[in-house]
Protein backbone atom coordinates (compact mmCIF):
# COMPACT_ATOMS: atom_id res chain seq x y z
CA UNK A 1 0.00 0.00 0.00
CA UNK A 2 1.01 3.77 -1.06
CA UNK A 3 -0.28 5.99 1.21
CA UNK A 4 -1.89 9.14 -0.21
CA UNK A 5 0.39 11.44 2.05
CA UNK A 6 3.02 9.80 -0.25
CA UNK A 7 0.98 10.71 -3.86
CA UNK A 8 0.82 14.44 -2.93
CA UNK A 9 2.89 15.32 -6.25
CA UNK A 10 1.35 13.05 -8.51
CA UNK A 11 -1.89 14.33 -7.20
CA UNK A 12 -1.22 18.10 -7.87
CA UNK A 13 0.51 17.43 -11.36
CA UNK A 14 -2.22 15.66 -13.10
CA UNK A 15 -4.95 18.01 -11.68
CA UNK A 16 -2.72 20.66 -13.49
CA UNK A 17 -2.23 18.83 -16.43
CA UNK A 18 -5.96 17.62 -16.47
CA UNK A 19 -6.50 21.57 -15.99
CA UNK A 20 -4.70 22.47 -19.03
CA UNK A 21 -5.64 19.78 -21.10
CA UNK A 22 -9.21 20.69 -20.64
CA UNK A 23 -8.08 24.34 -21.35
CA UNK A 24 -6.65 23.55 -25.06
CA UNK A 25 -9.76 20.75 -25.38
CA UNK A 26 -12.40 23.63 -25.10
CA UNK A 27 -10.51 26.44 -26.19
CA UNK A 28 -8.42 25.79 -28.72
CA UNK A 29 -10.24 22.46 -30.38
CA UNK A 30 -13.10 22.69 -32.51
CA UNK A 31 -15.15 19.65 -31.80
CA UNK A 32 -17.23 21.20 -28.66
CA UNK A 33 -18.31 24.21 -30.66
CA UNK A 34 -21.56 22.57 -31.77
CA UNK A 35 -22.31 21.15 -28.50
CA UNK A 36 -25.28 24.17 -27.57
CA UNK A 37 -27.72 25.71 -30.98
CA UNK A 38 -29.02 28.69 -30.95
CA UNK A 39 -32.87 29.67 -30.34
CA UNK A 40 -34.42 31.27 -33.47
CA UNK A 41 -34.93 34.25 -33.08
CA UNK A 42 -32.80 34.65 -29.65
CA UNK A 43 -33.36 38.14 -29.71
CA UNK A 44 -36.71 38.15 -29.32
CA UNK A 45 -37.06 34.93 -27.02
CA UNK A 46 -34.16 36.64 -24.43
CA UNK A 47 -36.37 39.89 -24.41
CA UNK A 48 -39.67 37.50 -23.84
CA UNK A 49 -38.08 35.71 -20.86
CA UNK A 50 -36.26 39.09 -19.23
CA UNK A 51 -40.03 40.45 -18.73
CA UNK A 52 -39.96 37.70 -16.04
CA UNK A 53 -37.25 38.24 -13.68
CA UNK A 54 -36.65 34.66 -13.75
CA UNK A 55 -34.42 34.06 -10.99
CA UNK A 56 -31.26 31.76 -11.62
CA UNK A 57 -31.99 28.06 -11.37
CA UNK A 58 -32.72 24.97 -13.59
CA UNK A 59 -36.23 24.86 -14.44
CA UNK A 60 -38.91 22.78 -16.50
CA UNK A 61 -41.75 23.98 -18.91
CA UNK A 62 -44.47 23.05 -18.38
CA UNK A 63 -43.70 21.78 -14.45
CA UNK A 64 -45.92 19.75 -12.64
CA UNK A 65 -46.83 20.48 -8.72
CA UNK A 66 -47.29 16.72 -8.10
CA UNK A 67 -47.46 13.61 -9.65
CA UNK A 68 -51.25 13.89 -9.07
CA UNK A 69 -51.40 17.44 -11.79
CA UNK A 70 -49.65 15.42 -14.49
CA UNK A 71 -51.90 13.15 -14.38
CA UNK A 72 -54.90 16.10 -15.23
CA UNK A 73 -56.08 17.34 -18.59
CA UNK A 74 -54.85 20.98 -18.47
CA UNK A 75 -51.49 19.61 -18.10
CA UNK A 76 -51.50 16.97 -20.72
CA UNK A 77 -52.67 19.53 -23.00
CA UNK A 78 -49.54 21.68 -21.97
CA UNK A 79 -47.70 18.35 -22.37
CA UNK A 80 -49.48 18.48 -26.28
CA UNK A 81 -48.66 22.06 -27.20
CA UNK A 82 -45.33 22.28 -26.04
CA UNK A 83 -42.58 23.53 -26.25
CA UNK A 84 -41.20 21.47 -23.23
CA UNK A 85 -38.33 23.03 -21.73
CA UNK A 86 -35.12 22.02 -19.60
CA UNK A 87 -33.64 25.74 -18.72
CA UNK A 88 -30.59 26.71 -16.61
CA UNK A 89 -31.25 30.32 -15.52
CA UNK A 90 -27.24 31.85 -14.80
CA UNK A 91 -26.74 34.74 -12.12
CA UNK A 92 -26.56 38.67 -14.27
CA UNK A 93 -22.62 38.74 -13.41
CA UNK A 94 -22.97 36.06 -16.83
CA UNK A 95 -20.60 33.35 -16.72
CA UNK A 96 -18.08 34.56 -14.24
CA UNK A 97 -15.14 32.46 -15.46
CA UNK A 98 -12.64 32.78 -12.23
CA UNK A 99 -14.71 30.94 -10.23
CA UNK A 100 -16.02 28.28 -12.37
CA UNK A 101 -12.15 27.85 -13.40
CA UNK A 102 -11.27 27.57 -9.66
CA UNK A 103 -14.42 24.77 -8.73
CA UNK A 104 -12.69 23.05 -12.29
CA UNK A 105 -9.40 22.79 -10.80
CA UNK A 106 -10.33 21.96 -7.02
CA UNK A 107 -12.45 19.06 -8.83
CA UNK A 108 -9.48 17.63 -11.12
CA UNK A 109 -7.68 17.66 -7.33
CA UNK A 110 -10.30 15.58 -5.68
CA UNK A 111 -10.45 13.42 -8.80
CA UNK A 112 -6.68 12.83 -8.82
CA UNK A 113 -7.16 11.80 -4.87
CA UNK A 114 -9.42 9.51 -5.16
CA UNK A 115 -7.55 8.09 -8.06
CA UNK A 116 -4.29 7.91 -5.82
CA UNK A 117 -6.23 6.55 -2.56
CA UNK A 118 -7.76 3.81 -4.89
CA UNK A 119 -4.36 3.41 -6.53
CA UNK A 120 -2.04 3.71 -3.49
CA UNK A 121 -4.42 0.59 -2.08
CA UNK A 122 -4.50 -1.43 -4.85
CA UNK A 123 -0.72 -0.92 -5.81
CA UNK A 124 2.32 -0.98 -3.71
CA UNK A 125 5.25 1.11 -4.04
CA UNK A 126 7.30 -1.47 -6.23
CA UNK A 127 3.83 -2.14 -8.01
CA UNK A 128 4.46 -2.74 -12.05
CA UNK A 129 3.62 0.66 -14.20
CA UNK A 130 0.64 -0.75 -15.91
CA UNK A 131 -1.33 -1.63 -12.70
CA UNK A 132 -0.92 1.85 -11.18
CA UNK A 133 -2.30 2.88 -14.56
CA UNK A 134 -5.06 0.73 -14.81
CA UNK A 135 -6.69 1.79 -10.83
CA UNK A 136 -5.69 5.35 -11.39
CA UNK A 137 -7.36 5.65 -14.70
CA UNK A 138 -10.59 3.60 -14.37
CA UNK A 139 -11.37 5.60 -11.32
CA UNK A 140 -10.32 8.94 -13.20
CA UNK A 141 -12.62 7.85 -16.41
CA UNK A 142 -15.19 7.15 -13.30
CA UNK A 143 -15.52 10.67 -12.38
CA UNK A 144 -15.26 12.57 -14.80
CA UNK A 145 -17.26 10.59 -17.56
CA UNK A 146 -19.30 7.99 -16.71
CA UNK A 147 -22.11 10.03 -14.67
CA UNK A 148 -22.49 12.40 -17.53
CA UNK A 149 -24.93 10.20 -19.39
CA UNK A 150 -27.17 10.65 -16.72
CA UNK A 151 -27.70 13.99 -18.25
CA UNK A 152 -28.80 12.54 -21.87
CA UNK A 153 -30.62 9.66 -20.06
CA UNK A 154 -32.94 12.16 -17.95
CA UNK A 155 -32.47 16.05 -19.47
CA UNK A 156 -32.60 15.12 -23.37
CA UNK A 157 -28.78 16.57 -23.35
CA UNK A 158 -28.04 15.75 -26.50
CA UNK A 159 -25.65 12.07 -27.06
CA UNK A 160 -23.21 13.43 -29.12
CA UNK A 161 -22.50 16.29 -26.63
CA UNK A 162 -22.83 13.33 -23.93
CA UNK A 163 -20.08 11.37 -25.96
CA UNK A 164 -18.26 14.07 -26.80
CA UNK A 165 -17.67 15.25 -22.90
CA UNK A 166 -16.96 11.65 -22.17
CA UNK A 167 -14.47 11.11 -24.36
CA UNK A 168 -12.86 14.35 -22.94
CA UNK A 169 -13.14 12.54 -19.42
CA UNK A 170 -11.09 9.35 -21.38
CA UNK A 171 -8.08 11.75 -22.13
CA UNK A 172 -8.25 13.09 -18.60
CA UNK A 173 -7.94 9.47 -16.86
CA UNK A 174 -4.85 8.53 -19.26
CA UNK A 175 -3.32 11.89 -18.27
CA UNK A 176 -3.66 11.38 -15.04
CA UNK A 177 -3.27 7.50 -14.69
CA UNK A 178 0.06 8.74 -16.85
CA UNK A 179 1.22 11.29 -14.44
CA UNK A 180 0.71 8.53 -11.32
CA UNK A 181 2.86 6.27 -13.33
CA UNK A 182 5.20 8.89 -13.99
CA UNK A 183 5.51 10.13 -10.72
CA UNK A 184 4.88 7.08 -8.58
CA UNK A 185 7.26 6.82 -5.79
CA UNK A 186 9.42 3.88 -5.44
Amino acid sequence: MVPLTSLWLPVLVSGVFVFLASSIIHMVLPYHRSDYGRVPSEDDVMAALRKFAIPPGDYFLPAAGSPAEMRTPEYKKKMEAGPLVLMTVLRQDGYAMGRRLTQWFLYTLVVSGLAGLVAGHAAGPLAPHHRIFHFAAIVAFAAYALALAQDSIWYSRKWTTTAKSMFDGLVYAVITAGTFVWLWPR
